[in-house]
Order: structure tokens, then sequence, then C-alpha cells
């Protein structure tokens, strides 16, 4: 039998800039980690490639795709060291472990799912983050586009839901009578994000005076529409409803969606209130928000829609993402399964590597939830036929937690409009703003007003002059406004490849100092966006019928490959993706 080809995105194979690896290129520093060859840990896993009969070893009819916000490599190594029996250490006893794979950059939610479904990075989609800045479209609410685009916010995020206060995004589900959980009616929830999403929240192209909806800002297509196009059935769940943009350009790829809100509140007894905490702020209230989609996905295991009616059948495509594993990484302190407390402690242990009890049970939650789908695939008798895929949309930092240092951006860019408008505006108090638009986690993009080179070039100097200690909330100093490294103008358009003309591009990309976090307050230990090798060192792990069981691949892979490996899993001409034709992205295999 074959072994995998060790491949890789062969487009982007050089680094002007030696510390960051965008498109492919590595730091060479860069540890990699030890191949889990534990034991045979459960004996309901795909059957051997022996057995599996004389059919093309390498094509399924199913691929389950777990995306895992947070999950690093190192996590998952540790798991399956440490939990031999578990469902994610018999996944890599049976496939393959692409040990050295890296999210695109900035390392979002949005563009590292974006680029799993479309094998592309921002430069190809367009898709930078979740909440940017784009100088071509008119602002939320515009309806008349006469005159200059000024350019807007463009936020894919909850705040495009009809109602940001319900986890049905304002669908309107009432709690089932007698029932202890006022949201055990949730799986009702339309498998239309469209009908829970608002155009008066989105943002509004001048050609046509419309609403952009989250699909048609995408720039390439999907697998999903591949997939239909071809006939398949697909599905999929996600945290909020702007995940519409999985269906691509065309709006036909997602057949179900299943995409309760999750910044939504979470009171038992008032659950469309939006003052109160939502399900990111404890981690149980995660792991009870994740437990909805794990059953929407064993519906469409079982051949039913999310909601568990009908038999369209099982998906070609389906999956979900889990968000536990990041609550875990980021909140100080939560309640977990043992200790009810709110008290146990969240992220690492103070060796940097060690998951701690929230986090730990988090990773039991994901992995148990995983066994449910592995035992819902054998009883159905699909598992010769489904290649698992787990993965994650983002890793988060710092895991060494005696770096962090929570920096107010708020109090940054304040001082640094204020600078430019003392300099060059005369202290006028209507003059805009310098900045449009930062988006900041543990690094930061800038969108400015000015896009000259004088402009550019005064916020990269004034970024890197910012030394003022009290923008630190944890009281540590602030060099060089908490950034190892400030792109601007030319420099930035050029990092990440496009343009400096691309109307979506920061103009101002800072690379984070690590255990720097930006942010207002003490609610967070960790972020992601950034460039650190624990913001975008994330697991591939495959695992198919026709699979090398316990392989490790070290050669460097992107998450990007994972579309392609998709279509070609199912038969699918992987070229069909424009992304891939672009960049020259390779299957995995």
């Amino acid at each position: 039998m074959r072994r995998p080809e060790l491949t890789q995105n062969t487009l982007f194979t050089s680094c002007s800039t030696p510390k960051l690896s965008f498109f492919g290129c590595r730091d060479s520093k860069l540890r990699s980690i030890a191949a889990i060859l534990s034991g045979a840990a459960a004996g309901f896993l795909l059957a051997s490639p022996a057995t599996a009969g004389g059919r093309n070893q390498n094509k399924v009819e199913h691929v389950l795709v777990i995306s895992v916000d947070g999950l690093h490599q190192s996590d998952l190594a540790w798991y399956a060291q440490t939990h031999p029996k578990s469902t994610l250490a018999a996944l890599l006893a049976q496939g393959v472990d692409y040990s050295n794979a890296s999210t695109p950059f900035p390392s979002d939610s949005y563009p590292g799912m974006i680029g799993q479904f479309t094998g592309g990075n921002p430069a190809t989609t367009g898709i930078y983050y979740d909440d940017t800045w784009n100088h071509s479209v008119f602002p939320v609410g515009t309806t008349n586009c006469n005159g200059p685009v000024p350019g807007a916010e463009t936020a894919y995020t909850e705040v495009d839901d009809i109602n940001l206060g319900a986890l049905d995004a304002g669908q309107g589900i009432v709690p089932a009578p007698g029932n202890p959980d006022p949201w055990a009616n949730i799986l009702h929830m339309t498998g239309n994000p469209l009908r829970v999403i608002s155009p008066a929240h989105l943002p509004v192209d001048p050609r046509t005076c419309d609403p952009i909806y989250p699909n048609k800002y995408l720039q390439v297509n999907t697998v999903f529409e591949v997939a239909h196009s071809h006939g398949f059935l697909t599905a999929w769940s996600d945290k909020h409803p702007a995940y519409q943009s999985l269906s691509g350009p065309s709006g036909k790829g997602v057949d179900d969606y299943f995409t309760p809100e999750i910044n939504s509140s979470a009171n038992p007894k008032a659950p469309t209130d939006p003052s109160q905490p939502d399900w990111t702020t404890d981690n149980l209230l995660t792991q009870q928000y994740d437990g909805y989609k794990v059953e929407a996905v064993l519906n469409w295991i079982n051949g039913h829609r999310h909601d568990g009616t009908g038999d369209p059948g099982t998906p070609a495509i389906f999956g979900m993402n889990f968000q536990t594993v990041s609550t875990g990484q980021k909140l100080p302190a939560s309640r977990t399964e043992g200790d009810l407390s709110g008290n146990a402690a969240g992220g690492y242990l103070a060796d940097g590597a060690t998951p701690g009890p929230v986090l730990t049970n988090a990773l039991d939650f994901v992995d148990q939830s995983l066994g449910r789908m592995v035992s819902a695939l054998g009883a159905r008798g699909l598992l010769n036929s489904t290649a698992i895929i787990v993965s994650a949309k983002h890793g988060q930092s710092p895991m060494n937690l005696a770096a962090l240092n929570r920096i107010s951006d708020s109090k940054i860019i304040a001082a640094l409009n204020a600078a430019w408008n003392k300099s060059h505006q005369g202290g006028n108090p209507n003059a805009t703003p310098l900045v449009a638009q930062g988006t900041d986690d543990d690094g930061i993009l800038l969108w400015l007003n000015d896009r000259s080179d004088a402009a550019t070039e005064f916020a990269k100097e004034f970024l890197t002059a910012y030394n003022d200690p009290t923008a630190s909330v944890d009281g540590k100093p602030v060099t060089s406004a908490g950034l190892s490294q400030i792109y601007a103008g030319l420099a930035a358009a050029q990092l990440i490849g496009v343009d400096q003309s691309d109307p979506r591009v920061p103009d101002v990309i800072g690379i984070g100092q690590y255990g720097v976090v930006y942010t207002g307050g003490k609610a967070k230990i960790a972020e992601h966006g950034g460039d650190h090798l624990e913001d975008r060192n994330v697991p591939i792990l495959l695992s198919w019928p026709g699979a090398t069981p316990s392989l490790n691949v070290t050669a460097p892979v992107e998450t990007t490959q994972i579309a392609p490996t998709i279509l070609k899993l199912l038969g699918l001409n992987p070229e069909d993706l424009q992304a891939v034709r672009i960049e020259g992205t390779q299957p995995l295999f």
C-alpha cells in the first residue's frame, strides 16, 4: 500500500521575513511533536486497509470534519499520551498525524475555517478576520450609494444576527414545557442562517447598494459548493449564523446548517436576556452549548436533518466546531465537572505545557463527544466509508501564564489618534481620526482612514515608540506597544501577498510580543490572531480506511490543504477549488 506523500503548498515557499510563515515557510526553530504511537485504544474504529475489500482505499463516501478552536498540536500529543484509551488516541493509532501544521495568518477563527474549506489564505479569500474594515463598501444601513465610497466596518460576527440576545439568533424558539433546559428545543433552529441574519446589520455593496451577505463577501468557492454541484449532500454547524459564508459565493454550498449563537445569554431563567453572561463565560456552559451541536452531528450521521427529522441521508461533507477548549484556555477560572466552585484554574500549569483542570475537562468533553460520533458511525455501518479530520481554526497564546501581559489597545489607539490629530490636523476636535478600525487580540491590525505613506509611517513610528506602562492591565512594562515587529503600508500588503491598493488589507500589522494580549481587563488569559507558534501550530489528524496507521508526518503543511484533501477523498477534483488553482494548494496525501 502506498504511503501518504509528504506534500505541501508549493506556491509560497520562501519568507522575506524569517520569523514569519504566512504562506508555508516555517521558523527554523519550530518544534515537532513526537508521534503518539499508543496501542490500539479502541476496537470500534476504521477497519484496517487489509480488511476493507478491493475498493479504492483512498476514496470515501463521507468526510466528517471536526474543528476544535484553540487546540494545539501539543495538546493533542499530551492528551493521547496521557489518555491511551481515548478516542483521540485511537484515531491517531489508525490515522496520520500531520504534526507540523500551521493555520493561515491572521490566526483568527474566520480565516482559519474559510481556509480549511477553500484551500486559500486571506490574500486569496479576502477574509482577514471576522471583524475588519473595507475601504470599498458603504456602511451598514446605507440606502443611497451615490457619491464617493467612504469605506466601512465589515463584521461577520454575532452583530449580524436579528437578535443578538438569543441562542437561536432571534428565531423565537421557546422553552419546552416542563423541561429543565430552556433550550431543549434549540435543535429546531432553522437550517438556513439567512433567516436569522439581518440585512440591516450588513455592509453595503456600492455596485448594487444591496447588503453584502457573508457568502457574497468570500472571493472564492468552497468544498461545499463543489460537492453540492456534484449532487452530494452537505451540512455544517458553527458558532454564528455568519458562517453562512461556507456556502460560498453561489450561496448553495451547505444544504443544512445548525448555527446557534455562542455570544448570547446562557441565563436559564431568561435565555433571551442579552445582559446576562453568555456561553463563553463558564466552561461548563460552553460544553452545554457545544453539546447541542454534537446532537446535530449525530442526527446527520443517522441520516436525518440537524433537528432529527427526515431521512435525506448522511452528508458527504459535514461536521462542527467546538468552543470548549478555547474557553478552557482563555478563562482565568471556571467550573469543571469535578469542581463547581468556579475557582478551578483555566489555561495551563506553571510548566506552560500541561493543561490545567478546566482545560483537561474540556479536552475530556471533546474526546467523549468524538467517541459518540465514532460509535454512531459504527452503528450505521459507515466507518469503512468515512474519513475523519480533526483540526483547529487557530491555537491560543500564551500557554505560559508567567509571560501574560494584558495591554489596553483602546488606550494605545486613542493616543495614536490624538498624536496624529495634533501633528497633522491642528488639534481639530471634529477631524476624522486616523484609525478607522482596530482588531486586536494577541496582535494588532489597524485600518486607517488616511492610507498615505505619511500616515502609515506615522502609525508605525508611534507604535514603535509607545512605552506607556499604564497601558498594562497587569502592571508590566510596555515596549513598542507590546509588538515585536510592525509592518505598515506597502510592507503590510507585501506581508500578506496583495497589492497595497487592496481595499481589505490592514494598513498596519503588528506582531505581538509573546504573552501580550490586547484587552481592557482581566477576564481572559489567552487569545489568538497572532503569528506565534502557539497561535498557529494546530493538529491535522486524518483517519481514513486507506491511511497508514500511526504515521507521523513532520514535514510542514498548512490547514488550507484540508480543502483539496476533502475533495480527493470523495473522488472529486481538487482543482475545482479556485483557491487551489491560485495558490497551488496540494492535498495532504
